[in-house]
């Protein structure tokens, strides 16, 4: 006599979705591991802190710098110097896009241009922003144009680079097939370039976000007496590590928050071009 095998409805759930259903763990692992270990490294750090085991001239405690970060939110100039690094970022971040962007495209797509201006693209991507710094100083002064270009030159190019390796990888059978249909330049571009495009430039932008920041913490940094970078090398030149780490944790929290957006960002185009 055969036992009749009892339904579960996991495996039946399984079956008709196609996919295995995942537990809360299996969903959140990178959330849960990635916060299980920051916590347990601020709990060693606050523990070395509270037992006097860290100078407070080299390095602050957690509760310390949390504490700094309410006072300077409450009472100091913390709102001013976000807003302030906030433009600046937005500024630069949004003319190197939208130069970068399509100037990417037509170098992708017309080779003989792009062999031109390749070497020096390359030079000027290799060379370390911070190295500009000086000439930039004597361009544009110490006002709020010299920081923007900072923050340009940081973002332009790893959007550029990515964007004319997107053109440059498009399957090439598309291509030939669009053309044997009679398809026009401008037919060829919009329905199988650009569409294979997008994902490349996501992911450039993804990058310039990362340089964009470096480039507004460099930018005030030197130039200037405003911004995020100011209040860090405020801190180093005063000794004051709670407040240094006051302004590297906003920027830090600025880039994961930005980051994580992209990276849907990525993860939605990536399947768009899959299907394309």
């Amino acid at each position: 006599m055969t036992i009749p095998e009892q339904d579960n409805p996991r495996k039946n759930q399984s079956k008709g979705s196609g996919k295995p259903d995942r537990s809360f763990y299996e969903k959140h692992d990178g959330l849960i591991l990635g916060g299980s270990a920051v916590l347990i490294a601020l709990t060693v750090w606050q523990s070395f802190w509270s037992a006097g085991l860290i100078d407070p001239l080299f390095l602050s405690g957690p509760s310390v710098i949390v504490t700094r970060f309410a006072h300077e939110l409450n009472e100091g100039n913390l709102t001013h110097h976000l807003s302030f690094s906030a433009k600046n970022f937005l500024t630069g971040f949004s003319l190197a896009t939208l130069l970068s962007v399509p100037l990417g495209i037509l170098l992708g797509w017309y080779r003989i241009p792009r062999l031109i201006l390749e070497p020096f693209i390359n030079g000027f991507y290799a060379t370390p922003r911070i190295a500009f710094i000086p000439l930039i100083i004597m361009w544009f002064g110490i006002g709020l144009g010299a920081k923007i270009f900072i923050v340009f030159l940081s973002v332009f190019f790893p959007i550029l680079i990515n964007t004319i390796h997107g053109v440059k990888t498009t399957d090439p059978q598309l291509l030939k097939a669009a053309r044997s249909f009679c398809a026009s330049e401008w037919e060829i571009f919009r329905s199988i370039v650009l569409p294979c495009t997008v994902p490349f430039i996501v992911t450039g932008i993804r990058q310039g976000v990362a340089h964009g920041l470096i480039g507004v913490v460099i930018g005030e940094f030197f130039v200037g007496s405003d911004g995020i970078g100011y209040l860090i090398g405020e801190g180093g030149t005063m000794f004051e590590t709670d407040l240094l780490f006051v302004g590297v944790v906003v920027i830090s929290f600025v880039g994961i928050v930005m980051a994580q957006l992209l990276n849907r960002v990525t993860r939605y185009f990536d399947r768009w071009r899959s299907q394309t």
